[in-house]
């Protein structure tokens, strides 16, 4: 049985959002200040893709945003041809601006939703999802997009991810959930723990961790990596 998503935010509300928030997600620091160590998830996936595609030469960067994950990797593998994917054209150009400053490699821009955007098979060593594949609602959904980033990725090539995760276990989600909570409101106050929770009501549909890496397995991905859990965060990854 299918579940109700017809609530949560659409593609083009998620668009809008994204927008209008240029500015705020050009630092990631302030960009990511609700994501629990999100530069520490960041330094892993980056690091660990480096790691296992040291000679690099495509990067595909679905959900890029601002362009953080992409100029953190170019950082420690530079000259990288870059392909960017987002939903907001404001974001892609300011991403393109930041990472056409950074290599002399190829730069790729695509407007769009990952599940339809029209890219090379078997052509990238590395794909990075930094914060967007919680926007993915049905099994259908999530299934297919792992086989797509599977068929996108040259064999030993790598797939990483950096979100937020949900837990299977109803009472150890409610425990991280309280924990989260906590967290937002050190961080803000009472007001911004309850914006953060109605905007994750409205837009997010995370899975565990669980979920992913089986998923990850059922599609072909021979090796899956776990890099860093905190709370409703983490990083992980797979090897086709």
């Amino acid at each position: 049985m299918k579940t109700d998503y017809t609530y949560k935010s659409t593609n083009e509300e998620i668009r809008q959002r994204f927008d209008n928030d240029v500015e705020r997600f050009s630092d990631l620091h302030t960009g990511q200040q609700s994501t629990i160590d999100a530069p520490v998830t960041l330094e892993w996936i980056t690091e660990a893709a480096r790691s296992v595609n040291p000679d690099a030469h495509n990067l595909l960067d679905i959900g890029c945003g601002a362009g953080n994950y992409t100029l953190k990797m170019l950082s420690k593998l530079p000259g990288l041809n870059c392909t960017l994917v987002d939903l907001s054209r404001p974001m892609l150009k300011r991403a393109e601006e930041r990472v056409r400053e950074k290599t002399n490699g190829k730069i790729d821009v695509f407007e769009g939703d990952i599940r339809e955007v029209n890219l090379p098979q078997d052509h990238f060593d590395i794909v990075l999802a930094g914060a967007v594949l919680h926007h993915l609602r049905e099994d259908e959904d999530w299934e297919n997009v792992f086989g797509k980033i599977y068929s996108l990725l040259k064999p030993g090539g790598s797939f990483w991810i950096s979100d937020m995760v949900s837990h299977d276990s109803g009472a150890v989600h409610a425990m991280f959930w309280r924990e989260y909570g906590n967290y937002l409101e050190n961080a803000g106050g009472k007001d911004y723990r309850e914006k953060v929770f109605a905007y994750i009501e409205k837009e997010d549909t995370p899975r565990s961790v669980t979920y992913q890496t089986e998923l990850m397995k059922k599609t072909g991905f021979k090796t899956v990596e776990i890099l860093h859990k905190n709370s409703c965060f983490a990083a992980f990854g797979a090897i086709k």
